[in-house]
C-alpha cells in the first residue's frame, strides 16, 4: 500500500479529491515501468484536476500529477531497469493515465528521460513541467533569432511557475527581461531572479489597440486572452512571441497587422507531448544554466496532503514561483 491523492466524480458531476492509500493493483495496467515517486509537484493542470475547475480528467478515478522524479522499482521496458534515476513530464499523465502526486507511479517508458547527473529529483521537481516549458520557449526564441542586444523580452504572468523561471533562464542568458505580473509587491523577488524591469499586469491586460508602440524583442507568454495580443501589438519589427499559456483565457482576440506589417512570428510551446529529443535538449540545458541558489529562490516544498490545499489556491494566483511536493512527507 502506498499513499496516493485520489480523484473521483460525484454523483452531480463535482471532483472529490481526498488523500488515501492504494494498492499497486490499482495502478495501470498499460504502465511497463514502476516508479517509486520521489518528489512531484502542482502546475496549473494539477490545480484544474483537484478541484474540478476545468475537465482536465477524462479518466475516473486518478492520481493526479503531471510531473514526477524517482526511482525505477521494476521494469519490463528495454530502457529502462531497477536503480534508474527517471524524470517524467506531461504525456497525458494525471489527466488520461494515472500520475505522480502519489508514492508509486506505472508509466510507460517511452514516456521517461533520464535524470540529468548533476541534478536531484526535488531538483527536478523545482523545476517541473512549468521550468521545462520556460526553457522550450527560451530555446524557440533564441532558434527564431532573437539575441540579446535586439532588445527588450517580455515575460508575462512573471510571478508564476513558468514566468519565474522563464526570467531567471533569460536573465542569465544576457538578455533584458521585463517582467509583468499582477503582484507588484514581488518585485524584489522577480529582480532577484534577474529581471531589470517589473510591470503592472493590468497594462496588458485589457482590450488595446492593433498596433501598439514597439518595444519587445520576444516575449514569453503563459497568459494568453488580451494580455498575449498587447504583447503581440507591442513588438518590434521581426519579433518573436512564444506563447505556453492561458492563464487569461484561451481566446485570441487579435489582428494580423502585427504579423503582415512588422513581420512578429507567433510560436506555439508545447511541453506535453515534445519529442524525446526535444525534452532531452531542455533538460540538458535546465541543468547546465539554472544555478541552484536562483532556484531555490522560486522553490516552496510541501506534503502530499497539502496539495489539496494549495490547489485552489495556486489557481487564484497565490502562489509565488514553484510548489514541490514531498510525496512521502
Amino acid at each position: 500500500m502506498f499513499k496516493a491523492i485520489l480523484l473521483n466524480k460525484n454523483d452531480d458531476g463535482s471532483t472529490r479529491a481526498e488523500l488515501t492509500q492504494l494498492d499497486e493493483a490499482q495502478l495501470p495496467a498499460d504502465g511497463d515501468v514502476t516508479v517509486a515517486v520521489e518528489y512531484s509537484t502542482i502546475n496549473y493542470k494539477d490545480g484544474l484536476a483537484i478541484t474540478g475547475k476545468s475537465p482536465v480528467v477524462r479518466k475516473w478515478p486518478m492520481v493526479p500529477g503531471i510531473d514526477g522524479a524517482g526511482e525505477v522499482m521494476a521494469s519490463s521496458h528495454p530502457a529502462w531497469k531497477a536503480g534508474d534515476r527517471v524524470v517524467l513530464n506531461g504525456w497525458g499523465v494525471g489527466e488520461v493515465h494515472m500520475g505522480c502526486l502519489a508514492e508509486r507511479a506505472k508509466l510507460k517508458g517511452d514516456w521517461l528521460i533520464p535524470l540529468p547527473h548533476e541534478m536531484s529529483t526535488r531538483t527536478a521537481m523545482a523545476i517541473g513541467t512549468a521550468g521545462y516549458t520556460a526553457m522550450l520557449c527560451a530555446m524557440a526564441l533564441a532558434e527564431c533569432g532573437v539575441k540579446p542586444e535586439h532588445g527588450e523580452v517580455l515575460v508575462t504572468g512573471a510571478s508564476g511557475g513558468v514566468g519565474s523561471v522563464a526570467v531567471a533562464i533569460l536573465a542569465a542568458r544576457g538578455y533584458t527581461v521585463v517582467a509583468s505580473t499582477g503582484k507588484l509587491a514581488e518585485s524584489d523577488y522577480l529582480k532577484s531572479l534577474g529581471a531589470a524591469d517589473v510591470i503592472d499586469r493590468a497594462e496588458l491586460s485589457v482590450p488595446g489597440k492593433p498596433l501598439q508602440k514597439e518595444r519587445w524583442a520576444g516575449v514569453v507568454d503563459s497568459v494568453g486572452s488580451h494580455t498575449l495580443v498587447n504583447a503581440i501589438a507591442q513588438c518590434r519589427y521581426g519579433a518573436t512571441v512564444a506563447a505556453c499559456g492561458l492563464a487569461q483565457g484561451m481566446d485570441l482576440p487579435a489582428t494580423v497587422a502585427p504579423f503582415i506589417l512588422r513581420g512578429v512570428k507567433l510560436i506555439g510551446v508545447d511541453s506535453v507531448m515534445a519529442p524525446r529529443a526535444r525534452r532531452l535538449d531542455a533538460w540538458s540545458n535546465l541543468a547546465s544554466e539554472l544555478k541552484p541558489a536562483t532556484l531555490e529562490k522560486i522553490t516552496h516544498e510541501i506534503p502530499l496532503a497539502q496539495a489539496l490545499v494549495r490547489a485552489p489556491t495556486l489557481l487564484a494566483g497565490g502562489v509565488k514561483g514553484r510548489l514541490v511536493v514531498n510525496v512521502s512527507a
